[in-house]
């Protein structure tokens, strides 16, 4: 079962998603941007299987969903995610939790890896999901859409860019639609609208992190990519696993940008393995 609540750190507040047992390992879920996402339409089937193993929480991040949209955001992805990974630290002081398990789909790749750089303490181990912040990568057409959504925002926009995430449309549709309807209440928000052009604000700086970074990282990293990604390149997975001194690469076949989505099975049993040092 899951359980919704608000959870206020400083002036921000997230929306968070929780299952499982509090005295449980607890690990926290990060999704990825783009329109109208949410920590639910990301984890929910994720979290329902895992909950009676771990304790889950995956909130929407700040200038997502239901958290919170800061009025004068900062502008630029690098510049945001830094507000969302130092949110994300305080959201775990409010909760009483001394120490996680991160696992980052695309953008919350990079904020695991910026929770691990300011605080590694607070981080256990790590599984990256088809991240970002690799540097030198081509901006697929996908990740251009991403982007560039509001420029003619619509269903069927929302529709086709998210049949880029996955590798094949057809056996994915009832999920796809059902993740339009869901986003779309999102989508049509000022505030999310807001949260989106400050995020993708072409003369904002991104993040990318550096050979020596990742050097510095000293935990144990799962990195996984679907083969067939069409939104960020598997080259970006296997800069990671090359630089993190203690990481491994998992790539799944037949697999876009969603493998928590396409291949569950796969994805619950690698995490679980993660975390109980078999992987």
């Amino acid at each position: 079962m899951i359980r919704t609540s608000d959870v206020a750190v400083g002036d921000l507040a997230f929306r968070l998603y929780e299952s499982g047992d509090p005295a449980a390992e607890t690990v926290l879920f990060l999704h990825g941007s783009g329109p109208g996402a949410t920590g639910l339409s990301n984890w929910e089937r994720i979290i329902e299987d895992l909950g009676q193993r771990f304790h889950c929480l995956a909130p929407d991040m700040i200038g997502f969903g239901d958290s919170t949209h800061p009025l004068d955001p900062p502008r630029g992805m690098g510049p945001f995610n830094e507000l969302r990974a130092e949110a994300l630290l305080g959201l775990l002081d409010e909760l009483g939790l001394d120490r996680v398990h991160l696992v980052g789909n695309s953008m919350g790749g990079q904020l695991a890896l910026l929770m691990a750089l300011a605080a590694p303490e607070r981080v256990g181990k790590i599984l990256l999901m088809g991240s970002g912040g690799a540097p030198d990568m081509p901006v697929s057409p996908g990740l251009a859409h991403l982007r560039t959504f509001y420029d003619a925002p619509s269903a069927e926009s929302l529709e086709s860019l998210l049949g880029e995430f996955v590798f094949d449309l057809e056996p994915m549709r009832p999920v796809i639609d059902r993740v339009v309807k869901e986003r779309m209440a999102y989508v049509e928000r000022a505030d999310v609208q807001r949260s989106h052009a400050a995020s993708f604000d072409p003369a904002g700086a991104r993040r990318f992190f550096s050979p020596e970074e990742l050097a510095g990282i000293s935990h144990d990293v799962l990195v996984v990519h679907g083969r067939d990604d069409r939104i960020i390149p598997v080259a970006a997975s296997r800069y990671f696993a090359d630089h993190l001194p203690n990481a491994n690469l998992f790539v799944i076949g037949r697999c876009g940008h969603w493998t928590q989505i396409e291949h569950p099975t796969t994805f619950t049993t690698l995490l679980t393995g993660l975390v109980d040092g078999v992987v």
